[in-house]
This record gives structure tokens, C-alpha cells and sequence, in this order.
């Protein structure tokens, strides 16, 4: 055994942990310490260093042969193991509710009454599958925003109208793809959203992650960002603004979109207090005037936003051709 220890100060979510091993010891070594201390097991250990990465798969090598030396700060990603049996719980009950739905879809049914789109083209235009990074921190609560994404009434909506299909919708780690906010590969077989903040210490807020997705579905049709991609893209955050407008005045739907809408800027703010009865209010206001002024100011915000994702989306035609 090597006499050169090397002292190693490991950062987990905030945390320091020092380390000092001899530099000959493996890589196995350095894991199970880590657990010790983190209760991350060495399979869901990832160790980031001067753009260096060391996984499970490299435990018979040495510390100083994958390139470990004294001092050198370390960046570790990993779940515990109390979170993977949440993880692995959580994806129980996904594939239980997977197995009912695909079970009743086999199932003849008597249709008495027409009340909205047919169960086929329910579970057709849909995310075939959530998945979240498990090598993250947290990842049942990264799977409940994939869930409330992919179960938002207005997302719903654009999909069933617009006939969208993604296989999977999964999480973009920021260490991983720096500067982009959303992925689309393969036309829809996967969507990448990054819903982490940069310090992985929370998450994005929801609405911003929610206009990423809508701009990466519509590269489900279109791979580059032309004229053709524009137009898709401002009808489809239209129709979402549309939708939640409607059900912001109190129209009912046949399904439970109660808890949506959330007004984005101050003026979608303002117009909303106009249509829920503002002392501003004039008496001569029809409904659509008072919706109108909802989906100008939406609208107006939405194309500004689009731009901006545009710098932040990794979706090329490449990407999209598997």
C-alpha cells in the first residue's frame, strides 16, 4: 500500500465531506466511504471533477489513475437508498395504473354518449412513459412535475388536438447539457426537460418548464427552427392561453381542470381581474371582450418567450432523426 494519502473534500447537496485515502487505493474504495457517510450507494454514486466524471464502472482502477490528487474538490450526484425505494414504490404504482389503463382499453365497451375524445385516442396522443434521472437528487419529486406536466388539462388538450405522441418524457441534468432548457429526439420518441435549477437545491418554476415542453412538441413536427416550426409554436402556447382563458371565466369542461391557470405577467393579471368582475369593469363588456383582453396580453408575453427559446433548445434535425 502507497504511503501518499490524498485528502479529497466531497460536496453533496451542500454538504462537505473530507475524505483521505492512500492514491493506490480503487476507485471501491472512495465509493464505500461515500456511503458511509451520504447513504448513496457506489451504483448511484457519480463523482464530477475537473470535467472529469467517475462512475461504478471504473472501481479497479486506482485514485490517482482515473486522476485524483490531494486537495481536488469533488461534485457528488447520487440518491440515497431510502429515496431509490421511493423511486422504485412510486414506479410500482405508475406501472400498476399503466397495466389497468392498457387492461380497460382491451375491454369492449358500451358507449352510451359521446362526451369528448374516445379512449383510443386518449391513450394513443399522450407520454407513453415518465422517467426521471435516478442518479439526481430527489427523484420522486422530479417524477411528480414530469407527472403534472403530462397530466395538465391544457397539455392534454394541444396533444389530443394536434395529435402528439412522445414515448417518453424525462429530465435534462444541467451538468450535462449547459445552456439548454428542452430536447426533442427522434420526432417524439424522447422529450428532455430540464426542470432542476442549475444548483440542483429545487426546481424550475412550473410554467416556465411547461412553455419549454410546448415548444419542444412542436418540433415533434418540425426539426429546425423555420417559418413552418414559428407558426406551430404560436398556435400551440395560443390554444394553451386559449384554453386557460376559458376556464379561468368559469366555463365547465367534462374533466377536472380546476387549479390551472396561473397568470404570467402583470398585465394577463390585470386583464383577469377585469373578466372576474374589477371595479373597472365597464357594464358594456361582453364576455369575448373580456376574454379577448386575456389572450392579447398572453399572447403578447408568449411571442417574446418564444424567441428566447430558441437559444436554449438542443433540437436539431439531427436529433430528431434516430
Amino acid at each position: 500500500m502507497s504511503d501518499t494519502n490524498i485528502s479529497l473534500e466531497v460536496v453533496f447537496r451542500g454538504d462537505t465531506h473530507r475524505v483521505s485515502l492512500p492514491s493506490d487505493e480503487p476507485v471501491s474504495s472512495l465509493h464505500a466511504r461515500l456511503e458511509e457517510l451520504t447513504q448513496v450507494p457506489p451504483s448511484a454514486q457519480k463523482l464530477l471533477f475537473r470535467g472529469k466524471k467517475i462512475g461504478a464502472s471504473q472501481e479497479g482502477v486506482t485514485l490517482a489513475q482515473v486522476g485524483l490528487r490531494d486537495g481536488i474538490k469533488v461534485q457528488m450526484l447520487g440518491s440515497t437508498a431510502q429515496e431509490l425505494d421511493a423511486l422504485h414504490s412510486t414506479e410500482s404504482e405508475y406501472h400498476k395504473k399503466e397495466r389497468i389503463l392498457r387492461e380497460r382499453a382491451l375491454k369492449p365497451q358500451v358507449k352510451l354518449r359521446s362526451t369528448g375524445s374516445s379512449s383510443t385516442s386518449a391513450l394513443q396522443y399522450r407520454f407513453h412513459k415518465l422517467e426521471p434521472l435516478d442518479h439526481l437528487p430527489d427523484p420522486p419529486t422530479a417524477l411528480a412535475c414530469l407527472s403534472k406536466l403530462a397530466d395538465d388539462p391544457a397539455i392534454r388538450h394541444i396533444m389530443q388536438q394536434h395529435k402528439f405522441s412522445v414515448g417518453l418524457l424525462t429530465e435534462l441534468a444541467p451538468h450535462e447539457s449547459p445552456g439548454l432548457l428542452g430536447l426533442n429526439v427522434g420526432a417524439g420518441q424522447v422529450i428532455k426537460l430540464r426542470i432542476r435549477t442549475d444548483a440542483y437545491d429545487g426546481f424550475r418554476p412550473y410554467l416556465e418548464v411547461r412553455r419549454v415542453l410546448c415548444h419542444e412538441l412542436a418540433h415533434n413536427f418540425w426539426s429546425e427552427h423555420d417559418d413552418n416550426f414559428k407558426e406551430l409554436n404560436s398556435r400551440l402556447n395560443r390554444e394553451v392561453a386559449e384554453f386557460e382563458a376559458v376556464q379561468a371565466h368559469g366555463t365547465h369542461y367534462l374533466v377536472d381542470v380546476r387549479g390551472t391557470y396561473q397568470p404570467s405577467s402583470n398585465e394577463e393579471g390585470e386583464a383577469l381581474v377585469h373578466v372576474l368582475g374589477g371595479t373597472n369593469t365597464p357594464l358594456t363588456d361582453s364576455i369575448e371582450d373580456r376574454r379577448r383582453r386575456i389572450l392579447e396580453a398572453a399572447i403578447s408575453r408568449l411571442k417574446k418567450q418564444e424567441e428566447e427559446l430558441e437559444h436554449s433548445c438542443g433540437t436539431t434535425k439531427s436529433s430528431n432523426i434516430m
